[in-house]
């Protein structure tokens, strides 16, 4: 695997262990993505998006082919904390507060945390512009707060690979669109590689240098678009662009098509 690559996947399958064989959810996957890149995958239900996120993660086990994250398997990559993961529920600790609940990366499985000797929970808490709410719990945020503090954890062990599973879903369109732009702020403040699930065609085109288009019945890739054509020399875009709309009818269709 290239030194440049973050994933890499040569006929990968993926699923879960039925009474008399494998079912796959997704196969035949062939797929590269360098490091520090923003990928955005969209699909249909079924299609096998969070099943591929979970893998990276090494949360479950391939079936057939191969998958290497950063150059090694997947579980090194964890052990190492070199991928983080984003729930689209926030899944903060209740009886701690927004400070706390960031900490928490560095107190479980302290040994296995190489990439954070300076432990910098506050830097995290700016970066998302929760400092002045560091000492609130979770129940005193609102949705939009809950996922920046998720987000802040997934950071505080400065994972290579941040993996987001529709986190912004829940939310409100107006927050949703906020916490876009303060996504792409992260991400380059970072350089992380980010792979990003979402429902919204839209999200998928303002976010992502790339979108990974899956089709369901069986879950495979459908199509893989580069979207640079459409993003100025910043990398960003205007949704409501003539140029994002015609890339979003397409992917739309192709959708469409990927659900029959």
């Amino acid at each position: 695997m290239s030194d440049a690559l973050a994933i890499e996947t040569q006929g990968l399958s993926l699923g879960y262990v039925g009474p008399n064989e494998p079912v796959r959810v997704l196969s035949g996957v062939d797929l590269a993505v360098g490091k520090g890149e923003f990928l955005t995958i969209l699909g249909p239900s079924g299609c096998g998006k969070s099943t591929f996120l979970r893998a990276v993660a090494d949360l479950i086990p391939i079936i057939d082919g191969r998958l290497s994250v950063l150059g090694e398997a997947p579980s090194d990559a964890r052990r190492r904390r070199q991928v983080a993961f984003v729930f689209q529920e926030a899944t903060l600790l209740p009886w701690r507060t927004v400070k706390q609940n960031i900490e928490l990366p560095l107190q479980v499985g302290k040994r296995n945390v190489l990439r954070s000797a300076n432990p910098r929970p506050d830097h995290w808490l700016g970066l998302v512009g929760l400092s002045h709410l560091s000492g609130r719990y979770p129940h005193q945020l609102s949705g939009g707060q809950r996922q920046r503090v998720a987000i802040a954890r997934a950071l505080q062990c400065e994972p290579e690979i941040l993996l987001m599973d529709e986190p912004f879903g829940a939310l409100d369109e107006i927050t949703r669109d906020r916490l876009n732009d303060e996504l792409l702020a992260i991400w380059r403040e970072t350089g992380a590689t980010i792979l990003f699930v979402t429902h919204s065609v839209t999200e998928a085109i303002y976010l992502g240098g790339s979108v990974l288009v899956l089709a369901a019945n069986p879950g495979r890739v459908q199509a893989l678009i580069d979207l640079s054509s459409v993003k100025d020399h910043n990398g960003l875009c205007r949704r409501e662009s003539a140029e994002v709309q015609e890339v979003a009818a397409h992917l739309r269709q192709l959708l469409r098509e990927g659900g029959a």
